[in-house]
């Protein structure tokens, strides 16, 4: 009795080519492809999704070319098309940077930086930061990243293995989500500019009363406590806002793909 492996090539590229878009997904997806999870740990698991909707996508994966050039051509074709996905989905979380460097520029604590690790380790306002793992936590708390998984699978739907590249129509989404994502931080942080606007106008008219008082320098611990006690009342309004956004974002994003 003997058995034969000539499905063993096909079942290959299938699942390399899969992987390939799947993969690149998984990289740049927010909170299951944050810089803070081990590397190990984000590629077992798209190893794992990929095996997963294997037997749901081998129908849209077309035969092994003979070409090996070919071959390497769809792989960097659905490289592309993850990178282009993923990438848009992670501009979004960029609201949160924007509203932590203007809450810290308003609240006086600005020069406050530390590394945040949801962004690769780079520095950034302490607020920007601890309102990134805040993101990070209610995106798994309310299961929005089972909606990211379910757009990585239907993005098969609309772009095939076949279809070509649109670069152009990528690009327009991404300016069209990093003006979202600004304008989402602005929103955040809205109550924090007319906190600003507020004092530093009091601060002002003080200054000019009596000049001879340092108004600035001594009302500076003011504006740092005033700062985080509005920071804590405001605290889930703001992440109520943006998880909304977010989820809104994520529904158009699967809608597209």
């Amino acid at each position: 009795m003997t058995i034969g492996l000539d499905w063993l090539p096909q079942t290959a590229f299938v699942y390399i080519l899969l992987f390939s878009r799947i993969g690149a997904i998984l990289m740049l997806m927010p909170a299951l492809g944050e810089q803070m999870i081990p590397a190990r740990m984000r590629l077992s698991f798209a190893l794992a999704f990929t095996l997963v909707l294997y037997p749901l996508l081998a129908n849209v994966v077309p035969a092994l070319p003979d070409d090996p050039m070919a071959i390497f051509a769809l792989i960097f074709h659905e490289l592309a098309i993850g990178l282009m996905l993923g990438a848009i989905a992670r501009i979004t979380v960029m609201a949160t940077q924007v509203a932590g460097a203007i809450i810290a520029f308003q609240s006086g604590l600005s020069v406050a930086q530390t590394a945040d690790p949801t962004q690769g380790g780079i520095q950034g306002a302490v607020f920007g930061s601890f309102l990134s793992f805040v993101g990070v936590a209610l995106i798994f708390a309310t299961d929005l990243h089972h909606v990211a998984l379910a757009a990585t699978y239907d993005s098969y739907m609309v772009f095939t293995v076949q279809t070509p590249l649109m670069f152009d129509d990528a690009a327009q989404m991404a300016i069209r989500t990093v003006a979202h994502a600004f304008v989402i931080g602005i929103q955040m942080s809205a109550p924090f500019i007319v906190f600003g606007l507020v004092f530093n106008l009091g601060a002002g008219v003080l200054a000019r009363l009596m000049p001879q008082m340092q108004v600035f320098f001594v009302l500076m611990p003011a504006n740092i406590i005033g700062g985080l006690i509005l920071f804590a009342l405001l605290l889930t309004m703001m992440m109520g806002w943006y998880i909304s956004a977010f989820e809104e974002h994520l529904a158009m994003w699967r809608g597209a793909s």
